[in-house]
């Protein structure tokens, strides 16, 4: 792998850094780093395959959210990854710390995954090296479509503009601990908001709820009668009661998604309060 590098305050080598070091939650940059096979051939707005032809200016993402470009506090390191001539992947860091203990801190993370010279990867880290947010261009379009916040260096949320066309999430995607736990869609109403609710138990969809009239409240929720019956065993194995009116909270007034999943989260990530359903 070659190695570029640039400074900005004092000539710093950053051979330390030529490992990729992705952490679990993404797999956008894996084909940069040399695990994944080569990115599709398709090239960015303003982008070119010939590599002797990439343009000058290659899009950086990191500017928009380091500002590295002329700042004598930060410096970069540009490497090539797999199938690529010339480099395709740039980090920008600094250095923190006191004395001994003095070292550098990646801020962010830009990568080219197609090889036409223009970045459509950005990923950003905390002051521990854990990434914060990550954002890329899944279709080469020149926009972005796909965004990635982390929590303790694990992914918390995923948003997606699956129509490629708005430039704004349709889809919203929450982790617990890893592990995916709902997920809101926008598939017909105007305003763009959801209007479409999927909840998730231990990788399983659990309902789904679906507002029919956009106006902000579930019409009606449908639940996977499988894991329906093993619930309803599980109680009356346990001793608890029977739900002998055939599931009357479901089929009466739309309940509020609180009240109707068994576990979910708020939109900041973190696990809300499980409840059951009521019963008669």
């Amino acid at each position: 792998m070659k190695v570029f590098t640039g400074t900005r305050a004092g000539g710093f080598a950053m051979m330390g850094w030529l490992a990729c070091g992705l952490l679990a939650g993404s797999v956008v940059l894996l084909g940069a780093c040399g695990s994944a096979p080569p990115p599709p051939k398709t090239t960015s707005i303003g982008g070119n395959l010939d590599e002797a032809k990439w343009p000058a200016d290659d899009h950086s993402l990191c500017e928009g959210f380091v500002h590295w470009k002329g700042n004598p506090n930060l410096e970069f390191a540009e490497t090539a990854g797999l199938g690529s001539l010339r480099p395709n992947v740039r980090r920008i860091f600094k250095l923190v710390g006191e004395k001994d203990d003095r070292h550098e801190v990646v801020l962010c993370r830009e990568v080219d995954t197609n090889l036409d010279g223009i970045k459509d990867v950005v990923r950003t880290f905390n002051d521990k090296g854990e990434p914060a947010h990550e954002e890329s261009d899944t279709n080469y379009d020149g926009r972005i479509d796909d965004w990635l916040s982390f929590v303790g260096g694990r992914i918390a949320e995923e948003d997606q503009d699956t129509t490629f066309s708005t430039g704004r999430p349709n889809e919203w995607k929450y982790y617990v601990n890893g592990e995916l736990s709902r997920i809101k869609k926008n598939t017909h109403c105007p305003s763009g908001k959801p209007d479409v609710w999927e909840i998730y138990f231990k990788g399983h969809m659990e309902r789904i709820g679906n507002d029919a009239t956009c106006d902000g409240h579930i019409d009606r929720w449908d639940r996977d009668a499988d894991l329906m019956a093993q619930e309803e065993g599980v109680q009356i194995g346990d001793g608890g009661p029977d739900s002998g009116d055939g599931g009357a909270a479901e089929s009466g007034a739309a309940p509020t998604e609180d009240e109707a999943m068994t576990t979910t989260l708020d939109d900041g990530g973190s696990k809300a309060k499980k409840k059951k359903p009521k019963t008669r």
